[in-house]
């Protein structure tokens, strides 16, 4: 009984409670509580019990107000504590989960009321038992940071890691991590690691899990669904379809972006659809886009090409943007540049001339557009003519951070100016989408 202590935990254990019960607890006033028994932390108040309701949230009750407990519904489930393996049944699909930080894996520290990044994902499981009906846990911290902290280099430790789970033959991964970066991320692994036998599931939380509003368990277990039955073999970003719990969506990582700061459903597909809806009543997969790259039959023909250059630089364009920006770049040796444009993929006419210089110095520059939705065309104006001609690469629809991961993915293995323009023109993983409709864009009334 993790957490619980004294008199709570002897009314617990004479009832034959375990973490994972379904309990329904009779209060005062004729009122009902029930839900999942929940572990808590050592430093919750000695006299609470944790349910967690159907909808997702975790309340605290106090022993005081209850007048009944009944326990029905125990399913077997190991509480590990910091165990580097949970294996729940052997003969289950075993699910990689690698650590990578992030609110997902965090709980605040009450000393300061600072959220720290301080569980494994070992813990995670300990608070999602339903996890327990879908497949056998090898979990492993690769890293344990805030995703702002995150850079090429981790995005290529993590590939190597899904790259090595998958031949050790795992029939799903999932990877925790934060949400402000994970975009990026998803990019990367989607260029780096390609033809997956299973989708590579990226799994974040808005809220820690201290709160009563968190959304690491469903959104955990939404990732395991997806990357269990999904039928595409593809990286995913995979979280809250709606403020509610119930469902979940599974974004096509080089189409996804975090459009709101604390929302439960703050990621949204952009120029493109969900690949699917994960229905967690049924545990469940929904296909919404049939556009989508097959799980490939054969995990030998599972391609790594890891590598991403540190040296690309993300720009934005503005009113009274300084072409000085574009000269410093150049001077720092940078190895290529993308641009988010305005409108259809301008910048100001007067930084023509150093985007000039640094192409001449073999610096490729992309250009994207910061509308998000739509894509450039920079035949239409003059600015973005005179762009072209001289050697812009157009983004065409790529939301600018996966124009900058693929720019930084390409440039690590080729500095030859026309194939990097070949490479930036290929459409690999979906991150171009050549038909467009009015679904695509969001109306709200």
């Amino acid at each position: 009984m993790p957490g619980y202590s004294g008199r709570v935990k002897d009314i617990l254990e004479k009832l034959g409670a375990k973490i994972g019960c379904r309990v329904r607890l009779t209060l005062s006033g004729n009122i009902f509580v029930e839900g999942l028994l929940m572990p808590k932390h050592e430093f919750s108040a000695p006299d609470i019990i944790v349910v967690k309701l159907s909808n997702g949230y975790n309340i605290g009750v106090s022993i005081n107000r209850i007048q009944n407990i009944d326990v029905y519904d125990c399913k077997s489930f190991a509480y590990t504590g910091e165990e580097a393996q949970v294996k729940i049944a052997s003969i289950q699909p075993i699910v990689k989960i690698l650590g990578c930080g992030g609110t997902i894996a965090s709980r605040v520290e009450y000393e300061t009321g600072a959220v720290k990044p301080a569980m494994s994902p070992s813990d995670l499981l300990d608070l999602i038992p339903e996890l327990a009906d879908l497949a056998s846990y090898d979990s492993e911290v690769v890293f344990n940071i805030l995703s702002e902290d995150m850079t090429p280099k981790h995005w290529e430790t993590i590939a190597k890691n899904i790259y090595k789970a998958i031949s050790t033959g795992v029939e799903g991964v999932v990877v925790t991590h934060g949400t402000d970066t994970m975009s990026y991320t998803a990019s990367a692994l989607a260029f780096a690691i390609r033809n997956l036998p299973f989708p590579i599931a990226l799994v974040g939380a808005q809220r820690s899990s201290d709160r009563p509003s968190a959304d690491a368990a469903l959104n955990l277990l939404a990732a395991v669904v997806t990357t269990l039955k999904a039928p595409f073999g593809e990286v995913v970003v995979v979280m809250h379809s709606t403020p509610s719990d119930g469902e979940a969506f599974a974004h096509r990582g080089v189409k996804v972006r975090k459009m709101h700061s604390s929302r439960r459903d703050a990621f949204q597909s952009i120029n493109d659809f969900p690949l699917a809806k994960i229905d967690l009543n049924r545990k469940d997969i929904m296909l919404i886009n049939k556009r989508f790259i097959p799980r490939t039959k054969n995990r030998e023909e599972t391609i790594a090409i890891i590598g991403f250059d540190e040296k690309i630089a993300l720009v934005k364009a503005y009113p009274g943007f300084q072409s000085d920006i574009i000269d410093f770049l150049i001077d720092k040796k940078f190895h290529g540049i993308v641009l988010e444009g305005t409108g259809l993929g301008h910048v100001g006419s007067y930084a023509i001339e150093s985007i000039k210089r640094a192409i001449e110095e073999e610096i490729p520059v992309v250009m994207t557009t910061q509308t998000l939705f739509g894509r450039v065309n920079m035949n239409v104006y003059t600015t973005g003519r005179k762009l072209l001609e001289i050697g812009v690469i157009p983004g065409d629809d790529m939301l600018s951070e996966t124009a900058y991961v693929k720019l930084s993915w390409v440039v690590s293995q080729t500095r030859a100016m026309e194939k990097i323009r070949e490479m930036m023109l290929t459409n690999y993983v979906n991150e171009f989408n050549p038909i467009h409709t009015s679904q695509h864009f969001p109306r709200w009334l």
